[in-house]
């Protein structure tokens, strides 16, 4: 495109003027320095300071510098200040500093720059240091401390400098207050962001896009949805971030149905998604493991033109491996040219959560050799990938390389990995004792690991003692007592059982149903165990007793053991046939077309039983079924640590 010709000067000075400005605003230095508009320059060397703001590297800046100082225009304090400002924003912090020790008498806006300059270059103890000398601050000097402290993740340190400004008799503005609230979200602190919003009601500043959107982020991130969504409706309008916050907000709170449906809504108004939606919105995808309408938002993130952008390719590469979609999940990723950490954690979790371990393990040598360092995720990630593979060996080896090599210290997600690895691998009293010895403190989680792997090595006594651990934890969890009662049927112990069953309605501890559910367009129909509620009832039990007859033939006996009732074998059979997922299995074999893979969730872990008669299924009809269920759920830590990682990157 050819570049529009520079206007003459016919006009006089001040349309001269205006157009050596907008020629700097446009990055046009080149033009803007041209023989007919330096007598514009020479007239008001101010000007000097759009030049100044024009430059994008530091060899021209010096450049510009010296002509500035050979032409005396870099004497002022004006000019000056304009001049720190470039160097400090293109981080040559040494000759900011330089600059303002020869300012004779540097006003408030010569310190702020400085301050805002190590802030910008994450020098904040140099900024609070230059704060504490300052001989007079303005409401500016606070800001960039209070925000400056917040971006940094000192949100203690900021909230406390917030507090400091009020005393001192100055109001924040709107760009203050953005930043306090976002600190308040980061402390969960319910209590202070309260206050504040009481403070912006009395200001009568709630209607402020920039306060009202940080408002409802605090309220959303500290777990009252309603009250952030009150406050973003009260705005004049709603923008990109105003939904955002929504989105967020749901998806963080479990809502990610509630986040999908405002995304429709975005569209339906006419607002277009960016990056931070994307995110959140394939986020949401991913938990639902909901594969078609997860195509739909990549699609339309190709139309949008952010599908080489890591966050979201980071995500994509996710969702379509929750989904199910391994091979989905690949080629999005080999769609990347060039190297990021993180998505090449979300490739290693990926393969991690599809059981190829050793895939995972090539992932990180690859990395290796390209001479990355990993990170606590990079490794999390591969922990995961070993535990759910069976390569104990590995595993205790990346373990070891983290800490040894690395220096990184492991936090308990990392420990809960390699007991999982140890408990598959039948070393429950190694397990135990890492437990004991980490230098961490144990979580539920951690626990549930190894009371899960005792019931898996049929270790009762162990199970036992294990159990107690998980219940002093978090006594209204369902999880010890259903795999504890579990234990105990499979011994034969009934009057145990019944007693823990008593126990569990003494203490209204409510065992989560097994639930199953299979989207189709755009629907998702569920299933429990021994339902009957749905409109296909007499159409899926038939389909699945001609189903249950043909993998007979290959095989196939009822496993009995995972019926954890005290009853006759012929009612254990029933009850094994009617399990959730087998209904959205059969139901997804009737419905969806002949060839399309099938993909269902379930909220619990696939019994023994239905995990053998589902791949004779699969096998006996040659088609793909996927059941992502809730043994994945150790996964989750991965995941939540890459989506949190990708949301600070957005």
């Amino acid at each position: 495109m050819a570049r529009p010709a520079l206007k003459t000067l016919t006009t006089g000075p001040p349309e001269a003027r205006g157009e050596f400005i907008r020629l700097c605003s446009s990055g046009r230095l080149k033009d803007a320095l041209h023989h007919p508009f330096r007598d514009v320059l020479w007239s008001e060397p101010t000007l000097f300071a759009h030049v100044f703001r024009a430059c994008r590297a530091i060899p021209l800046l010096r450049q510009i510098h010296a002509f500035a100082a050979t032409c005396g225009a870099a004497a002022d304090r004006f000019t000056t200040n304009n001049l720190m400002l470039a160097y400090a924003d293109l981080g040559d912090l040494p000759t900011a500093c330089s600059l303002f020790e020869r300012i004779p008498k540097p006003n408030v806006m010569s310190w702020n720059i400085l301050i805002g300059g190590y802030i910008k270059n994450g020098d904040l103890g140099s900024a609070r240091k230059l704060f504490d000398e300052m001989p007079m601050r303005n409401v500016a000097t606070w800001n960039a401390m209070v925000a400056g402290l917040t971006n940094a993740g000192h949100d203690e340190d900021s909230l406390g400098f917030f507090l400091a400004m009020r005393r001192e008799g100055l109001h924040p503005d709107e760009f203050g207050l953005g930043s306090v609230f976002r600190c308040c979200a980061g402390l969960s602190d319910l209590v202070s962001g309260r206050q504040v919003h009481a403070y912006v009601l009395r200001c009568g500043m709630d209607i402020d896009m920039c306060v009202g959107n940080s408002l409802a982020h605090m309220y959303m991130r500290c777990g009252c949805l309603a009250e952030g969504e009150a406050v973003l409706k009260a705005l004049p309008s709603l923008t990109v971030v105003s939904f955002n916050t929504t989105i967020a907000g749901r998806a963080q709170h479990g809502d990610s149905e509630g986040a999908l449906e405002y995304f429709s809504m975005m569209r339906g108004v006419g607002i277009a998604a960016d990056v931070v939606t994307f995110v959140s919105i394939i986020t949401c995808c991913s938990d639902l493991a909901a594969l078609a309408q997860g195509q739909q938002v990549h699609a339309q993130v190709i139309k949008a033109g952010v599908d080489k952008v890591v966050p979201v390719i980071t995500c994509l590469v996710h969702m379509y491996s929750r989904c199910g979609c391994l091979g989905d999940s690949e080629r999005v990723y080999s769609g990347y040219c060039g190297s990021d950490l993180f998505l090449l954690s979300a490739m290693i979790s990926a393969c991690g959560f599809h059981g190829q371990g050793h895939k995972a393990v090539e992932l990180f040598k690859q990395m290796m050799n390209a001479g990355a360092r990993p990170n606590e995720v990079t490794f999390l990630a591969l922990l995961y990938a070993c535990s759910h593979s069976g390569l104990k060996d590995e595993g205790l080896e990346f373990f070891e390389l983290m800490t040894k090599t690395y220096g990184l210290q492991p936090s308990v997600k990392h420990y809960t990995c390699i007991v999982d690895l140890l408990g598959r691998s039948g070393c429950l009293d190694e397990a135990e004792a890492l437990i004991l010895s980490m230098p961490v403190r144990a979580d539920g989680v951690i626990w549930k690991t190894l009371l899960s792997a005792c019931k898996t090595q049929k270790n009762f006594d162990m199970a036992e003692r294990i159990a107690e651990r998980v219940i002093e934890f978090d006594p209204r969890d369902s999880a010890p007592y259903v795999l504890l009662s579990n234990i105990r049927a499979t011994s034969r112990r009934w009057g145990d059982v019944s007693e823990l069953r008593k126990n569990m309605r003494e203490k209204n501890v409510r065992k989560e149903p097994g639930v199953s559910w299979v989207e189709l367009k755009g629907q998702v129909h569920q299933f429990c165990t021994g339902d009957k509620s749905h409109p296909r009832q007499g159409e899926i039990n038939e389909y699945l007793e001609e189903m249950m007859a043909k993998i007979r033939q290959c095989g196939y006996a009822p496993d009995m053991s995972m019926v954890f009732h005290d009853m006759e074998d012929e009612e254990k059979e029933v009850s094994l046939t009617h399990h959730s997922e087998k209904l959205a299995i059969a139901f997804a074999f009737l419905s969806l077309p002949e060839g399309v893979p099938i993909r269902i969730m379930k909220n619990l872990r696939v019994c023994d039983d239905c995990h053998v008669a589902i791949k004779l299924m699969s096998q006996v009809t040659g088609r793909e079924i996927v059941v992502r269920d809730d043994g994945h759920k150790a996964g989750s830590c991965v995941a939540g640590a890459l989506e949190v990682l990708v949301l600070l990157r957005v």
